[in-house]
């Protein structure tokens, strides 16, 4: 007999894609196939959780991969998640806020490693309770893709998706359990190992590493301490990660350095043009194509060390080369602007092609050297 407040549910509540329609389509394209659904799996309203994408995503890589686990004669006994879950006896979990990113070295003080009272040292007995549970969370998700695989149809149920997501959880929250627990550990071995060619911060990072395989790799049956099984991987971690560094080394001795890398085909032309305009410079003025006067060369000669032997040689100031020719420095300061300008007007005319402003008159040429008050008058 139809439940009649269940049917008006079903008819109230929207769907938010049609049967069969192209968003549905896309959807169950998208997500995990899913096998035949037993009538008995559906709640008693006969509506399912539906998986999120990052769910979906997560699914199809545990369905397709292979979980390995560390096998345990408890795991085959009568009711072992009650024996292993809930009449275990509670577990003192680890404060990790002491632990941050190492970016500096630690070598320089000791304040960062835990406290005694602060750092969770678990026993033997606290540690296989951990390890047992760990396990057979994985053993239980490699239960479930056995299923999965010899299923007619070879795709999952959605109950056995929803018990592969909660014993996937269940697994990693143990494995970052026992992983925090031995935090301190990593950095123990780490000031202990002698090799200052390899940074600091790379050894921590390796180390965590092979803690993390350690964990999933200790075999909790055999009677030793998980401290014992995970030193001795992490201090294997940094002999492979120092001879790693040493045979980099050999093959690039020097380190990387970005300034090399920089093109300094610019900086090169520029010193080259400056050379080629300089030398230029100095061609015109020692064979006077600028037609430059006496006292004029004079003082471009001394003023920029033009016949000097040595380059390094410092240039006069203008008070010394007025004391040469005997006038004041601000009659030195005009003879050399009117100089430079000749020289690039003659610069301009030889590359630019410039022409050169129109010679003074005759009258203006005789005056100068008749009278100067008549040579003043004929320029202006």
């Amino acid at each position: 007999m139809t439940d009649p407040n269940l049917t008006e549910t079903h008819t109230m509540t929207p769907s938010r894609f049609q049967a069969n329609s192209p968003l549905d389509r896309l959807r169950r394209r998208r997500g995990v196939a899913l096998g035949a659904v037993p009538a008995t799996s559906t709640s008693r309203r006969g509506l399912r959780r539906s998986f999120t994408e990052d769910e979906e995503r997560l699914l199809k890589t545990l369905i397709k991969g292979e979980q390995d686990f560390i096998d345990s004669p408890t795991f085959y006994t009568k009711d072992p998640e009650r024996a292993l879950f809930e009449n275990a006896p509670a577990v003192r979990k680890p404060d990790a806020s002491w632990y941050h990113p190492v970016m500096d070295d630690l070598n320089a003080g000791r304040g960062r490693m835990p406290k005694t009272s602060e750092q969770v040292i678990l026993t033997g007995a606290e540690e296989k309770v951990l390890f047992l549970q760990f396990n057979y969370a994985r053993y239980r998700m490699s239960q479930i893709q056995d299923e999965v695989r010899r299923s007619e149809t070879g795709k999952p149920t959605h109950e056995q998706c929803e018990s592969l997501l909660r014993w996937y959880r269940k697994s990693d929250e143990l494995r970052e359990q026992i992983a925090e627990t031995n935090l301190a550990l990593v950095l123990a071995m780490a000031k202990r190992t002698r090799m200052s060619e390899v940074d600091f911060a790379d050894l921590v990072s390796e180390g965590n590493m092979a803690l993390l395989r350690a964990v999933d790799k200790f075999d909790c049956e055999r009677g030793f301490k998980f401290s014992t099984y995970a030193c001795r991987a992490i201090l294997k971690a940094f002999s492979r990660q120092g001879m790693k560094l040493s045979k980099y080394r050999q093959r690039f001795p020097t380190d990387f350095d970005p300034k090399l890398e920089k093109s300094n085909h610019l900086e090169i032309k520029r010193t080259e043009f400056k050379s080629d305009a300089a030398a230029e410079v100095k061609r015109l003025v020692v064979e006077n194509r600028c037609e430059l006067t006496d006292i004029e060369r004079t003082v471009i000669e001394h003023r920029f060390r033009l016949e000097s032997p040595d380059p390094d040689e410092k240039p006069m100031t203008l008070e010394q080369v007025g004391q040469i020719i005997g006038v004041t420095k601000e009659r030195v300061r005009q003879i050399q602007n009117k100089a430079l300008e000749k020289i690039r007007t003659e610069l301009e005319h030889q590359f630019m092609g410039k022409p050169k402003p129109e010679a003074e008159s005759a009258e203006g040429e005789a005056a100068v050297h008749a009278d100067p008050l008549t040579a003043q008058a004929a320029l202006n």
